[in-house]
């Protein structure tokens, strides 16, 4: 029996000696089709010459060959047929995650031969390509999604909609006619959640806080962040003989971009959601998965745009949460240089500093006394008891003992409260 020639889908092994060869033929398939099937048992003229000493254990060992050699992973069909009375061993792969690799390397079909790629051919590749969109063809672990608050959001910007077609129009379902997971991260109801943290001190030995936005709409919840975080950025004024000053803890239009940014361009599909980190003297925007692959550093800081998620970032563009200039990053390398970035494989970093230095250099013989909330919250606590003991604080106040004891500190420092008698059996004064 002759099953013909190989061709751009098609290629034949011998026998499983030849997976290896096997697997990079069926990436290379993927790269060039998005499909691809090989035979175990066939020779290169097609003959069928069967797959002798058969079991388990040899699919298995097809199986794991397959999944340790090509990335991003793929699920293949593995069978045993009977082909004229022998043996055979079909694998069938489909994918459109180009590119895929085999064994560290890139490859294309041209016929019936697997051409190693250049790095020139691998970057005209993925340029052609374009960045996978992962979250739209990665099936949603939750199926039974409603949309409220996103069609709400969709009226509210004045955008009509078809009822009928909003999920189809926007890119909610898979090839297979399944929720994506870009449609639960849309939902009114999901399991992302999203952190912010505050940090005592300048690095993350003590968490004073954390708050988690997040089981709704990702839209809704990247909106409760910045809600957060504008709250806390208070103005602080200093007078000191005939100067005053008043300015933001830090830059709330830089930190909002690199927030959007983060949160569209992350690699939602790895399932680690970006997240925001607060220390005394900066604030740590971070987001999953590195630069896209064909774009550089440079056109990064430059503000040339290669999105992750394609359907995402219109979603984003439709209500106004990004104008896809591309102007964010230029303004945060304007104003803090590109030392505000940190980038590796799979992380970017955006750290925006916390404006502390600008209290301390006013000329000014005063001593600041202005309250943070959390010294506010310390001392209402002590005025409605003036008996109250640091553990009680801590409990009341949900912070970590070492914080309120630098916060009661600094109350003592701003002359707001005095401690009369011995810790033990004496009372705060309150001045």
């Amino acid at each position: 029996m002759n099953l013909g020639l190989e061709s751009e889908k098609i290629e034949f092994k011998k026998s499983t000696s030849e997976v290896i060869e096997g697997v990079i033929s069926l990436s290379s398939m993927l790269n060039k089709n998005g499909e691809g099937t090989v035979y175990f048992g066939v020779k290169n003229n097609g003959d069928v010459i069967g797959q002798k000493d058969i079991n388990e254990s040899t699919l298995r060992d097809v199986s794991r060959k397959i999944s340790e050699g090509i990335k991003p992973q793929v699920i293949p069909t593995i069978s045993l047929e009977l082909l004229d009375g022998k043996n055979v061993i079909k694998v069938v792969a489909k994918g459109n995650n180009t590119p895929y690799s085999a064994f560290g390397k890139y490859y294309s079909r041209s016929f019936d031969e697997d051409k190693q790629l250049t790095p020139t051919m691998l970057k005209a590749l993925i340029n052609k390509e374009g960045e996978p969109d992962y979250i739209i063809n990665k099936v949603a672990y939750k199926q039974d999604l409603t949309f409220v608050m996103l069609t709400g959001l969709y009226l509210a910007n004045k955008i009509a909609i078809n009822n009928e077609k909003f999920e189809s129009n926007l890119g909610l379902f898979t090839n297979d006619n399944k929720y994506n997971y870009m449609a639960e991260l849309l939902a009114d109801s999901n399991d992302v959640s999203i952190k912010v943290v505050t940090f005592a001190g300048t690095d993350k030995t003590v968490i004073l806080k954390r708050t988690e936005y997040g089981g709704k709409c990702l839209l809704l919840a990247i909106n409760n962040v910045l809600e957060y975080m504008e709250s806390i950025n208070e103005t602080k004024v200093k007078v000191g003989g005939i100067q005053r000053q008043e300015e933001k803890y830090f830059d709330f239009k830089c930190f909002r971009e690199a927030w959007i940014n983060a949160c569209v361009h992350t690699k939602w599909a790895e399932e680690i959601p970006p997240a925001v980190y607060i220390f005394d003297d900066r604030i740590e925007i971070v987001s999953n998965g590195g630069l896209p692959s064909s774009l550089t550093k440079e056109d990064f800081y430059a503000g040339v745009s290669k999105p992750v998620n394609k359907k995402l970032l219109k979603i984003f563009g439709d209500l106004d949460y990004i104008d896809q200039t591309g102007h964010g990053i230029p303004l945060i390398v304007e104003k803090y240089g590109k030392k505000a970035f940190y980038i590796s494989d799979h992380t970017i970093i955006v750290t925006i500093p916390i404006n502390k230095q600008l209290l301390e250099n006013v000329e000014s013989n005063q001593v600041d006394t202005e309250l943070t909330e959390a010294e506010t919250l310390i001392l209402n606590l002590i005025k409605n008891d003036k008996n109250i003991k640091t553990e009680e604080l801590v409990k009341l106040a949900k912070l970590s003992e070492r914080y309120v004891n630098k916060i009661i500190k600094s109350l003592k420092d701003k002359n707001y409260i005095e401690r009369v008698g011995s810790n033990k059996t004496g009372y705060w004064e309150i001045i």
